[in-house]
């Protein structure tokens, strides 16, 4: 998409992943993730645990529980983060068909 002015201020419009306008390596797999980590911290809102709570219930330290909630999830697989919502009472699913195009993708949809 072009650049536009709106109020007088050169936009550029997005491209739907913020890891990838940013030029940061492996955008994709940064955007599964964060996914990822925002319905963890959405359930253990919900669920109302405490970061210690959420921890033992995962199965991961409490520092890590802190770090991940503060956007810091280098640290953690995308399985390790599947694994996590499963043990907060999530399922997941992954779903297999043909792409499309010469290379596949891989999206996370939440319902």
């Amino acid at each position: 998409m072009a650049k536009r002015i709106v109020d007088g201020i050169e936009v550029e419009p997005g491209s739907g992943n913020v890891f990838a306008d940013l030029g940061l390596p492996n955008a994709h797999r940064l955007k599964i993730k964060s996914g990822l980590v925002i319905e963890i911290t959405k359930a253990t809102r919900k669920l109302g645990l405490t970061q210690v709570e959420a921890a033992s219930r995962m199965g991961i330290p409490q520092p890590k529980v802190s770090a991940m909630l503060r956007g810091d999830f280098t640290n953690l697989s995308e399985r390790k983060l599947m694994d996590c919502l499963n043990r907060l009472g999530y399922d997941i699913e992954i779903k297999v068909k043909p792409a499309r195009a010469s290379l596949g993708h891989l999206v996370l949809s939440v319902a």
